[in-house]
């Protein structure tokens, strides 16, 4: 079984290119036109220990929010495709993940029915410039397109970037749990479907 995709999305925005592996340990690229980005999508492959390339480039003189809400999409709609019919997945996956006085709670279910719940909001404020409403637009659009159930609870934080980084280091961790093989053909679900 091949648990790859390759999605590509393009508007008159944004144009994103998404490769993922689910069961490489590489290649890892990401490039954005927003290096804050990068290096959380770098920490979100890395600690997931995906292979996963992403390019990724927009209008972000205009808005960040075009292309950081964007790559959200294109990447959930990969983890869609490359999980298919989620045979033999786990399906479930948490994790809470620190980053010094940062602590934020991730929970997943690859259900197909996809949502994210946010149960404390973000430190609002910039970081680099960018405005703390964009990345909640990144986890949605994620969970939306690739049928997650996602929960982020940021529990405690005055750092910003820290509870952000934490955010998406916790879903690497959290979706390589859920996808990883459990040795049975079977679909985790009492219905038999994802």
């Amino acid at each position: 079984m091949t648990r790859h995709a390759d999605v590509t999305r393009t508007t008159a925005e944004t144009q994103v290119r998404v490769v993922w592996d689910l069961d490489a340990q590489g290649p890892l690229h990401i490039a954005t036109d927003l290096p804050l980005l990068t290096h959380f999508l770098t920490a979100f492959a890395a600690h997931g220990r995906f292979a996963l390339q992403i390019d990724a480039h927009g209008d972000v003189a205009v808005d960040p929010h075009h292309l950081v809400e964007d790559v959200g999409v294109t990447l959930g709609q990969a983890l869609r495709q490359a999980v298919g019919a989620g045979q033999g997945i786990r399906r479930f996956g948490q994790r809470w993940m620190p980053m010094d006085e940062a602590l934020v709670l991730v929970v997943v279910d690859l259900s197909g029915r996809g949502q994210c719940y946010r149960h404390a909001p973000f430190p609002d404020r910039p970081i680099n410039g960018i405005g703390a409403e964009v990345w909640p637009e990144f986890f949605h659009g994620f969970a939306r397109q690739g049928g997650v159930t996602l929960h982020l609870y940021p529990q405690f934080g005055e750092n910003a970037h820290h509870v952000v980084e934490a955010a998406f280091k916790g879903l690497g961790q959290a979706l390589a749990e859920a996808v990883a093989l459990t040795g049975s053909d079977a679909v985790p679900s009492t219905k038999g479907v994802l």
